[in-house]
């Protein structure tokens, strides 16, 4: 099985300093953090990269963000391995490997760090420095969506909805999928309209088939949103005026009660 959207790493991981980091960072931090770091304090070494990887108080620098995660992550540490994993994937300081990005995903995944478990089962869906092992990817992708990882979740509910790794089940491909557009995961609002709309695993219902079709199309772009606009569409067919605007009304309540981060 492959899915049709790429890794989707944790990359507020990578990025989270320059959220709440000034970029010009007073230079007696940074001492600090790169003393402690070459002392060989792992979690100052990944604090390091990680302002390497965003540009946060240094100069963005790939290279430096790698040297520094790589030496928190022999270390054992999760976050480190995790990111080094991350790195590989995305050629970012060093080629592009997929066997070295299921490596360090693993090593994350196994002290049970959520998002590398995700990412590994995607690694395992897709054959990615793996041969590919659906019932691998669900494995995974359950350790994670258990522990509230919102793109697991949906991934999990695609692998029931199509019975790739498990016994094909519309009710927990619903469950998984509401999880997961409960968390705004667009694809994951789309696909559970869907299920309402055709009836699987829950009661057709045209209402909140049309609801979630608008709240994904409202967050996506391009094909996808077409996509989700023409689903949308196809269930405003089978609805009265009144229905629809109920629907729009139920999306207008959802979109209030889940603020979107800028």
């Amino acid at each position: 099985m492959t899915h049709a959207v790429r890794i989707v790493a944790d990359v507020a991981v990578l990025t989270a300093l320059a959220l709440c980091v000034p970029i010009q960072a007073q230079t007696p931090e940074i001492d600090a953090l790169r003393a402690r770091a070459e002392e060989g304090v792992a979690e100052a070494q990944y604090n390091l990269g990680l302002r390497y990887a965003a540009g946060a108080g240094v100069p963005q620098d790939d290279v430096q963000a790698l040297r520094w995660f790589r030496l928190a992550a022999e270390q054992g540490f999760a976050e480190a391995q995790f990111s080094l994993g991350f790195m590989y994937a995305n050629g970012r300081g060093v080629p592009q490997d997929d066997s070295e990005t299921v490596r360090w995903y693993r090593l994350a995944a196994e002290q049970g760090y959520a998002s590398a478990q995700s990412n590994l089962g995607f690694m395992y869906a897709n054959g990615r420095g793996v041969p590919q092992d659906n019932a691998e990817a669900v494995r995974w992708y359950r350790l994670a969506a258990d522990q509230g990882v919102a793109r697991a979740q949906f991934y999990l509910g695609f692998m029931y909805s199509s019975g790739e790794g498990v016994p094909q089940d519309d009710a927990e491909a619903v469950r998984w999928y509401r999880l997961a557009a409960e968390q705004g995961v667009a694809d994951a609002q789309g696909n559970l309209g869907s299920m309402y709309g055709n009836g699987r695993g829950v009661p057709q219902d045209y209402v909140e088939a049309h609801m979630w079709a608008n709240l994904a199309a409202a967050q996506s772009s391009g094909e996808d949103r077409d996509r989700w606009v023409k689903n949308r569409d196809i269930n405003a067919a089978n609805m009265t005026a009144e229905q629809i605007a109920e629907a729009r009304r139920l999306a207008r309540e959802w979109d209030a009660a889940h603020p979107r981060e800028p």
